[in-house]
């Protein structure tokens, strides 16, 4: 990702002063930046992809746009495969346009991915609380194709602003809400490099239970199935004719009993207690959403905290 120069000036120099400085012109409903003040990014995927970014040689230029992102300049954000693009008000009249593009993981590379990730339930466990496992990124650089961009070719922006450094304050803006809207929903970094949600989570379901199946045949317990036996959580189907009869019930977790010996237990400190809440669609219940949702913080607050004075060795 190149640095652009600013453009001569009549006497063939170079002009320090261009673009001059400007006031951008005052937003109304625009998307605003949840951090008013020190870092952007609660989790662990955002500040990784922030430095990424700093890893490419942006990083000393992304601060100019923290002052956008968080008075609201940003007007629209969308993420597709391969393509963020963006509308960000400027000092002028008519917003700038702003396009940051990735290269697309090709099928090999995500079905390397994918056969890593299904490889142990922890991944699918974490990905279905909306949660992004650490060991993603081990499971995609054996895949030849990393999670992140990582190197200047697989990286590239430009907005329509006469500013000709790159990232502008407009471009680095929308990096910053980028790296937020990766907090709220961590399947949008997985969309940006090609697969969404749906089709991520079919492709581990479809494996975990073929590897389930051609296990249990191996070892002579089950014929081959003509459909699946059980449901994502471990459950056999619910028949018409009544429910299933408890002896027939196996309390598996996405595969095997020693399916769990996979899942290593790391106690950490939450980055945000209240990411849950920051998922979930706008409340129906009109005036008294705020007061309930403020509420919910608070007890998933004092959980967390509960929790880590119990399971947490504090240095």
């Amino acid at each position: 990702m190149p640095a652009r120069r600013r453009p001569g000036n009549s006497g063939g120099g170079w002009d320090p002063s261009w673009p001059p400085a400007s006031k951008p012109v005052p937003v109304q409903g625009g998307l605003q930046a949840r951090s008013q003040h020190g870092r952007i990014g609660d989790t662990w995927w955002s500040q990784r992809f922030i430095a990424v970014l700093e890893a490419l040689g942006v990083g000393g230029r992304l601060q100019r746009g923290k002052h956008y992102a968080r008075a609201g300049q940003v007007l629209h954000l969308e993420i597709a495969p391969g393509r963020v693009t963006a509308e960000v008000q400027g000092s002028r009249v008519k917003p700038y346009r702003v396009v940051i593009t990735t290269t697309v993981l090709t099928p090999a590379e995500w079905d390397a991915a994918e056969s890593a990730m299904a490889a142990s339930a922890v991944f699918l466990a974490k990905l279905l609380a909306g949660e992004m496992p650490e060991e993603i990124e081990e499971a995609f650089a054996g895949s030849s194709g990393p999670l992140f961009p990582a190197a200047c070719g697989a990286l590239e922006s430009e907005c329509s602003c006469p500013d000709w450094e790159n990232p502008c304050k407009h471009i680095a803006a929308v990096y910053f809400l980028l790296a937020e809207a990766f907090d709220e929903d961590p399947f949008l970094i997985l969309a940006w490099r090609g697969r969404n949600k749906e089709e991520l989570l079919t492709g581990l379901r479809g494996r975990r239970q073929a590897a389930r199946g051609g296990e249990d045949r191996r070892r002579g317990e089950v014929p081959a199935p003509t459909a699946p036996q059980v449901d994502d959580f471990g459950w056999p189907p619910v028949h018409s004719d009544g429910p299933t009869p408890a002896s027939s019930v196996s309390l598996r977790f996405w595969g095997r009993p020693e399916d769990l010996a996979d899942i290593e237990i790391r106690p950490r400190r939450a980055v945000a207690p209240d990411l849950v809440l920051r998922q979930l669609d706008p409340s129906p219940l009109g005036d008294d959403a705020p007061r309930i949702v403020d509420g919910l913080r608070a007890l998933y607050e004092a959980i967390t905290a509960g929790a880590a004075a119990e399971v947490l060795v504090e240095p």
